[in-house]
């Protein structure tokens, strides 16, 4: 288990063991865009008890570990086709019908629910965005990281064109997660938490409902990559 401190970033924290992102979670800690902020400051930013966090944070890593969530013993190679073959799939397989969704609820109760327009034209935007954020990973970020890391492995010096992909891919990849991430913000804000109105009708539901979904495979998905991936690509 590992030792709780205020200094420790959010990141940090959650890369060691992700079953302290549940608490995170409860708390309304963002534990992947904000993940280099130290806990103690966020604590004092939310007005948080530090003593309260770290007691449930300790606790939840008492419970029994499941074989596949430590993702940060995994290589590089591993963690890069689990982020494609899990979240990636994901997000080809849902972006478009959660943007419908969202479309139609926007022209059925917009006039009563004004905040539906505006959450219809966010995520667009990021569905938009995410086809060529896939693609960058997919088609240029991953392979470079393969080639340098199976270099590396090999005991020799990646190949000056992959360092410079890596490096150019991280700068861009880290700014659009934080687009992203104060996107899907915005949309929580709007939404008032996902809570349903009394007055909508079941498409309304299941789009709130995707989109709670959709926030909750982002959360996992960018810590991935912030907080595991990326830090284990700086290194070559």
């Amino acid at each position: 288990m590992q030792e709780i401190t205020g200094n420790k970033t959010i990141g940090e924290i959650v890369a060691t063991d992700f079953r302290t992102a549940t608490v995170f979670e409860k708390h309304g800690i963002d534990f992947c865009c904000g993940g280099k902020v130290a806990l103690a400051a966020t604590c004092t930013e939310k007005r948080l008890d530090l003593n309260t966090i770290t007691s449930e944070l300790e606790a939840v890593q008492n419970e029994p570990v499941e074989r596949d969530q430590n993702y940060s013993s995994w290589s590089l190679p591993f963690l890069a086709d689990y982020i494609v073959n899990t979240h990636h799939v994901y997000l080809k397989e849902n972006d478009e019908q959660i943007a419908a969704y969202a479309r139609k609820i926007a022209g059925v109760h917009g006039a009563h629910h004004p905040e539906v327009i505006r959450i219809a034209t966010i995520f667009e935007k990021i569905a938009t965005d995410m086809v060529g954020h896939l693609k960058e990973e997919e088609e240029v970020f991953f392979p470079a990281l393969k080639r340098a890391d199976a270099a590396r492995t090999a005991g020799s010096t990646p190949e000056a064109k992959d360092r410079e992909t890596i490096r150019v891919s991280l700068l861009r990849l880290h700014r659009e997660h934080e687009e992203i991430g104060d996107a899907i913000h915005e949309i929580r804000h709007l939404a008032n938490d996902y809570v349903i109105p009394d007055d909508v009708c079941n498409t309304f539901m299941l789009t709130y409902k995707k989109l709670s979904e959709f926030e909750d495979d982002l959360h996992k998905h960018v810590h991935l990559e912030n907080n595991i991936l990326f830090l284990k690509a700086t290194q070559l």
